[in-house]
């Protein structure tokens, strides 16, 4: 398993897994508006590959550009499926490889998600994991019923709820979250009891007040990403956030991780880009003012 780390990573990672492709992409598409991966979808369907694209029925402010999207990749000789209205919004961002490689991203197919926001994306060979969202692809694809039964995918709205209400039950010692809208009502009191049975709870991005748990803003960079760290030894990446709408009505893509490797990247990045926040800051003051204490009683 490999962590894409945006915006450090770019589109690279993306770009060479279409390079690389030998038979087959599938990819979900919310937003689109790199040519650059435009343009290599085409190139491979021109040396062979073959190639379908699952666009979003539906995104805020882009209907027409999905439509001209749509026949743009039509044009170039990608298979080009329109996912149903039966939900608000499918919003995940997903790409399978030769039918070996799944890429699970937080970020679109943006200049802005890839290059100005902070977020993760997922590069797995898990062969379990790939079959599991090659047959959610394949049943959106075809506008198809799909019920995912592998725990380490999550999928709103089939099993989102039940995944990520345990994962955060689970919690021990501590929960990183980044997340843009924390606003679930069950999400937030399992997070409020958590602290109080003694977890230690960071959260980067925008949380409702009611349960009394806050949040931090992240200085100087946009937010576009979902992912916990539970304890230090696993984590969720994903396109749901902790919120009504995303977990009960849309679509949205993650995968829980249990690479040790994996999660301690993450853990590092959180943990670096909390330091930038306003209590990260008092945290390092603290911190460096006992040091400094037990120093001089020494």
């Amino acid at each position: 398993m490999r962590l894409i780390i945006q915006p450090d990573a770019g589109v690279e990672p993306v770009l060479t897994a279409i390079r690389n492709a030998k038979k087959s992409v599938d990819v979900l598409i919310f937003r689109l508006d790199r040519a650059d991966v435009a343009r290599a979808l085409e190139e491979a369907v021109a040396r062979g590959v073959a190639v379908r694209a699952l666009t979003a029925h539906t995104n805020r402010g882009g209907e027409k550009r999905l439509r001209r999207l749509e026949m743009q990749l039509l044009e170039g000789g990608v298979t080009v499926s329109r996912t149903a209205d039966d939900l608000v919004r499918y919003h995940g961002k997903m790409m399978i490889v030769d039918s070996r490689i799944l890429h699970v991203y937080g970020f679109n197919f943006t200049a802005t998600d890839i290059e100005q926001s902070r977020s993760f994306g997922i590069v797995t060979r898990n062969r379990r994991l790939v079959q599991e969202a090659a047959s959610l692809f394949s049943a959106d694809f075809d506008r198809q019923p799909c019920t995912p039964a592998l725990k380490l995918l999550v999928v709103s709205p089939e099993n989102s709820r039940d995944r990520l209400a345990g994962f955060l039950r689970g919690a021990r010692r501590q929960l990183l979250i980044y997340d843009p809208g924390l606003t679930d009502d069950g999400m937030l009191k399992i997070i409020a009891d958590r602290i109080k049975a003694g977890v230690e709870v960071k959260i980067l991005g925008n949380v409702a007040t009611k349960w009394n748990v806050t949040g931090e803003r992240l200085p100087g960079r946009r937010l576009h990403v979902r992912a916990l760290v539970r304890d230090g030894r696993c984590a969720f990446i994903g396109s749901q956030s902790l919120r009504k709408l995303e977990l009960d009505r849309r679509r949205e893509v993650g995968v829980i991780v249990t690479d040790g490797k994996v999660v301690r990247q993450i853990q590092a990045v959180f943990e670096q880009d909390w330091a930038q926040t306003s209590s990260g800051k008092t945290e390092a003051r603290k911190a460096e003012k006992e040091e400094k204490a037990l120093q001089a009683a020494s």
